[in-house]
């Protein structure tokens, strides 16, 4: 495995300063965001495209510092119901496939997308829950009518551009959320589709994140994973359940909060996770995503590459000498 960091913490850094940061720390991998919600700042990916110095520059910025790129990350919503927000996160996930392959990186990080309930809407429908009927129908429309027929497509696209790992982060709000919408929308389009792993999106829906590598890595899905932790705020919970929809800056009041690595559950919870990704032969970045509102990107990242490297297994497995 190789300790890795989604750079937008550091977007208050040039991409240079970030590398120089994160290889001072010890950081072997990073994770770019060129489009969607992670932005541009380090890396405008139809900047890249037109211009093959600065592509060049690009490269030669990271590997200087003795790192390489496990993803790029556009996470988008291309499914959107109104035409001009999907094509913008559209036209920002095809340019990050064509610069993926461009600079030889083999994976693409993205949301599933969410549609709307029907043709006629304006904005995304996140069915939770088969009754009413109204809802069924729904899912009816947005799975055989929009996700799949669109990802069949993409698929095929980032195929032919050399990219074979669309990695879907299980993210509720969309319609892949979980171990077994994943493993649906993956029958249904293809080996292209596999897991961003954030357990901290599975954590508050009460998933297991160790159960859901070993089912995603048995079906050859586990292709790239997110290092965030969530805290389950024991009473809060007990009053409202975990659907909760309060902004993230009212700590207090919520049902629970993404934490850095360590802060939301301890050590031997994380050794069981890294220890599940290595029996699940996942051999590839642990990408840090800094996304705790109690502390800044630099301390954040600072702690949680700190407490990684402690648990982390790096080197390959030793011959059983004893058995």
């Amino acid at each position: 495995m190789k300790l890795g960091v989604l750079t937008v913490a550091l977007n208050n850094l040039s991409l240079e300063e970030a590398c120089k940061f994160l290889a001072k720390r010890g950081v072997q991998m990073v994770e770019i965001g060129c489009g969607g919600f992670p932005g541009k700042v380090h890396c405008d990916a139809a900047e890249l495209l037109a211009d093959s110095k600065k592509r060049e520059t690009f490269l030669k910025t990271i590997h200087s510092y003795g790192l390489e790129i496990s993803a790029l990350s556009s996470h988008g919503n291309m499914i959107h119901p109104d035409p001009g927000t999907a094509k913008g996160y559209e036209e920002d996930f095809t340019n990050a496939i064509l610069l993926a392959e461009k600079l030889g990186v083999s994976v693409v990080n993205t949301f599933s997308g969410c549609p709307g309930g029907s043709e006629d809407d304006r904005t995304p429908n996140w069915v939770t829950c088969p009754w009413p009927d109204d809802f069924e129908h729904i899912l009816e429309y947005q799975w055989d009518q929009v996700l799949v027929p669109y990802w069949k497509k993409k698929a095929a696209f980032a195929r032919e551009h050399g990219v074979g790992k669309i990695a879907l982060e299980l993210h509720p709000g969309f319609c892949v959320y979980n171990t077994a919408s994943l493993l649906k929308l993956r029958e249904a389009v293809g080996p292209e589709i596999g897991a961003n792993l954030d357990p901290s999106h599975l954590i508050w829906q009460g998933m297991d994140p160790c159960a859901a590598i070993r089912q995603i890595g048995e079906a050859g899905a586990l292709f790239h994973f997110h290092a965030k932790d969530t805290k389950i705020d024991a009473r809060n919970t007990q009053v409202n359940g975990v659907l909760d929809t309060q902004h993230y800056s009212r700590e207090m009041d919520r049902s629970w909060i993404f934490r850095t690595v360590g802060y939301g559950n301890g050590e031997d919870y994380w050794k069981n996770i890294i220890s599940e990704l290595r029996m699940a032969g996942y051999d590839y970045a642990v990408s840090i995503e800094h996304e705790d509102g109690m502390m800044s990107g630099r301390e954040g990242l600072e702690k949680a590459i700190r407490f990684l490297q402690n648990i982390l297994i790096y080197e390959d497995r030793g011959a059983m000498y004893w058995a």
